[in-house]
């Protein structure tokens, strides 16, 4: 039987334009489409688990304005506990202004709002609420202190926790030790260890770096290519099945989300990277953030290809 997941971040609105290609500093680009959408990587993450059939508890703050009450609403629409989403009437909601080029390749600002107002007594109360066990899965859209209070109340109740170091920070020593999985991309392994990832090889030596500065599991997602899995018993690129990709938006929150099911569901971590990679290759396929977040029906008929 699976156990509850409790996502602990951010609720945004994403606001996005398309465009040919994106800007250079000074410049200015015509662009075409554009959308607004719910997005914020810990609700990302939180929709893309409920889609995926599994409880979970979302625990964040949002503005008491228009962006705060259609994210409420979204989230009821998705099945989503949110007992511990506080509302902040001096603060806005978070707002992400996001740029896609035709490639499908993106650049975000992120404006946090009351995202920044995220409190440990919240976060307290949520992790002490659970029964039995849980996944709990973190981002670093919230505030660094609130990140390092969730790591250590997990650990202290046997929580797994999922941290996805996104967008990147540096953290302390402590905190990789005390996490299940860290999640980084390239651009995020490459700013926590130094080492410059371009590819496979690069990855290896980045995720050696991170297990070496306490991480006992490591997952570099590497787009199109896949993730790169190192724990003390599996070294290997786990491959995404190929598709053509007109927005990463939400990508690396679709993967995270879908990593915490399978885990949830008590896949051992190869097999839950494998799914993430399917999860994530369909959001690809699509424009926005939430919006392109996959249901379980659409991953299980993805037959991924093994890798040896």
């Amino acid at each position: 039987m699976a156990i509850p997941i409790y996502v602990i971040g951010s609720s945004n609105t994403d606001l996005v334009v398309k465009a040919d290609r994106l800007p250079k500093p000074g410049e200015t680009v015509i662009g075409g489409e554009f959308l607004m959408n719910p997005g914020g990587k810990g609700a990302n993450q939180a929709v893309t688990a409920a889609r995926l059939g599994l409880p979970v508890t979302f625990v964040a703050r949002v503005g008491n304005d228009i962006f705060g009450k259609q994210a409420l609403q979204q989230f009821e629409r998705e099945n989503i506990n949110t007992s511990f989403v506080t509302t902040d009437s001096e603060h806005p909601s978070g707002v992400a202004l996001i740029g896609v080029d035709a490639k499908g390749e993106n650049n975000i600002i992120v404006a946090p709002g009351a995202n920044s107002r995220l409190t440990r007594q919240v976060v307290a109360e949520a992790l002490e609420s659970i029964k039995d066990n849980a996944i709990v899965l973190v981002q670093l859209e919230i505030p660094i202190p609130i990140v390092e209070f969730a790591v250590e109340k997990s650990l202290e109740k046997g929580f797994h926790l999922i941290l996805n170091p996104a967008p990147v920070q540096q953290l302390s020593q402590r905190v990789f030790s005390q996490l299940y999985v860290i999640t980084p991309n390239e651009s995020e392994a490459e700013m926590l260890t130094g080492i410059p990832v371009v590819d496979e090889d690069s990855a290896m030596l980045a995720a050696v770096r991170l297990r070496e500065m306490g991480a006992p599991n490591v997952v570099i997602t590497l787009g199109h290519r896949g993730a790169l899995l190192h724990t003390d018993s599996v070294v290997k690129l786990v491959p995404a099945p190929p598709v053509t990709a007109i927005d990463t938006t939400a990508a690396g929150d679709c993967f995270n989300g879908a990593l915490a099911v399978a885990l949830a569901e008590g896949q051992d971590i190869e097999a839950s990277v494998k799914f993430a990679c399917k999860a994530a290759s369909i959001s690809v396929t699509r424009m926005g953030a939430q919006s392109s977040l996959p249901y379980r029906k659409e991953v299980n008929e993805i037959n991924l290809i093994s890798h040896s």
